[in-house]
């Protein structure tokens, strides 16, 4: 199989999944419900045990808690209802709907397609009201399922070749992604949404342990064979994709008390058929670290961006001081969050817009972001209806604060056709497409560069949706016609790639 540096893999998966006018027309796909997964994994001989159902209030202000980091300090470490508060408003069902012949539920994050491939499992030492030990988070009884019992804290340390924020860290949070479960839907085009819905995810998560004052770091280095098998999933279906290490404890973990053996538990399958998308697992493969010094070597600086200074007419930017923002609290803002379904054609402000931007991109801890506050991928805009702005294309320079004019005028048409066609985009006050240069990156990271790339912007969406709801818009997340968009922002965004789009205004109000 491919290493990771063979990065024709990565380059080879982007392209193959690109959509395009022509891609989506000699490729027709039909939903079979009938076969749809289920979108919670099911370990039948294991009784979960109740998480705590209240929710904590902590009273940070949702803007404060997305873009500040808490920094590592001595014997910080989540309880219980810490834990549940954390689950709960990353990945709980938060709302459910019913429909003729079933329902749908809703968790705290966003997702595509509302399919939720990301499951998480939790790997700590001893704390208040939790046991060591590895556990699966079962969304669908909100409860914990004990894997294995004791201090397995130190494989992670070891998987990641003595992270320090994994080794001081007494919970880390281990991200799975279940390739079919999001499939059945988009294809091989899964991989790509792995980062987006993983990293929306990550948002949330990131902004609640702020607002509890836990430090909290993303790790996406490690030794894959080692995570897998600790958790025991079957990497055929189901893989590791990226951690969070939360809290901070002084003390270095102790040996592990066994011998990482498999688990053999049975799980409840996901549908009666799965359909197979060999290239997607060949992309995960060709991305994996195989040991410590791998990993290691992964580790380290983000290459130089090659974003040109401003030349053209720009428009200053005028975020809210912190004593100005809204102060609807994190959990109140990720309760009442939704993805919205109809833009009203209406403007939003310019110093809405200005926050968004300016809180959503103030870092994210991550182990492949160094410095903190470096960044992959580059925000540029269509704009459609912002008071104080021409309607346009822009491109954010956020060392400067500012958005460069590209081109005026009215693109309400193209921004709906660069959405794959849909009003979304064109009814919107405001798109953020996510561009990058992914050969830098992938030269620097090799195929995992890929993963990074996906998960940082799926990362920076979940921030934008929050900034959006805290300030009473709405926000979507969509796919996109890849080379199009491109050529759109183009000649500026020439040779880059196009990684996600958020849309962001005014929602349509439904009636009751």
């Amino acid at each position: 199989m491919p290493g990771n540096r063979d990065t024709q893999v990565a380059t080879n998966y982007h392209e193959a999944t690109k959509h395009s006018y022509a891609s989506i027309r000699s490729n027709p796909h039909f939903l079979d419900f009938a076969n749809q997964p289920l979108p919670f994994k099911i370990y039948p001989s294991l009784d979960p045990s109740a998480l705590p159902a209240e929710v904590r209030q902590t009273g940070v202000a949702a803007l404060s808690a997305i873009s500040e980091t808490v920094p590592a300090q001595p014997n910080v470490a989540p309880d219980l209802e810490a834990i549940a508060q954390l689950l709960y408003l990353s990945a709980g069902i938060t709302r459910h709907r019913k429909y003729p012949g079933g329902e749908i539920y809703f968790r705290a994050a966003a997702c595509t397609g509302a399919l939720y491939e990301v499951e998480l499992y939790l790997v700590c030492g001893d704390l208040v009201n939790l046991q060591a030990g590895v556990y699966h988070f079962a969304a669908a009884e909100f409860g914990l399922r004990g894997l294995r019992a004791g201090d397995y804290r130190n494989v992670l340390v070891e998987a990641t070749a003595a992270e320090s924020a994994i080794a001081h860290a007494p919970l880390t949070i281990i991200c799975t992604c279940t390739y079919w479960r999001n499939a059945w839907k988009y294809q091989a085009r899964t991989y790509r949404h792995f980062g987006w819905d993983n990293g929306t995810m990550l948002g949330n998560l990131l902004a609640v342990a702020s607002a509890l004052g836990l430090p909290a770091k993303v790790i996406c280095g490690f030794v894959d064979d080692e995570l897998n098998a600790l958790l025991d999933v079957d990497t055929q279906r189901e893989v590791a994709f990226s951690m969070v290490a939360l809290g901070y404890d002084p003390a270095i973990p102790p040996q592990s008390p066994a011998k990482v053996l498999p688990l053999g538990l049975e799980t409840v399958p996901l549908s009666g058929s799965e359909v197979d998308y060999p290239i997607m697992r060949e992309m995960h493969g060709a991305s994996s670290l195989h040991s410590p010094d791998d990993v290691a070597a992964w580790r380290g600086r983000v290459p130089p961006s090659s974003s040109a200074p401003p030349s053209g007419t720009a428009v200053q930017l005028h975020p809210l001081a912190d004593a100005e923002m809204p102060r609807d609290p994190i959990e109140q803002v990720i309760l009442r969050r939704g993805s919205t379904r109809n833009f009203a054609r209406t403007p939003i402000s310019l110093t809405q817009l200005s926050t968004m931007l300016d809180r959503a991109t103030r870092g994210i801890p991550a182990d492949f972001l160094d410095p903190m506050g470096s960044q992959l991928n580059h925000l540029y805009l269509i704009v459609h209806a912002v008071e104080g702005m021409d309607s346009g294309a822009y491109v954010f320079h956020r060392a400067h604060g500012l958005l460069e004019c590209l081109k005026q005028g009215d693109f309400r048409s193209q921004a709906a056709y660069l959405g794959l066609e849909q009003a979304l985009p064109g009814d919107a006050a405001v798109d953020v497409f996510f561009l990058v240069d992914l050969q830098p990156i992938l030269q620097r990271f090799g195929n995992r560069g890929y993963r990074a790339v996906q998960l940082e912007a799926g990362i920076l969406g979940g921030k934008l949706y929050l900034g959006a709801y805290a300030q009473h818009l709405g926000a979507t997340g969509l796919t996109f016609y890849d080379d199009d968009v491109v050529r759109f922002f183009s000649p500026h965004a020439e040779g880059k790639s196009a990684i996600f789009l958020v849309a962001l205004g005014n929602s349509v109000k439904r009636k009751p």
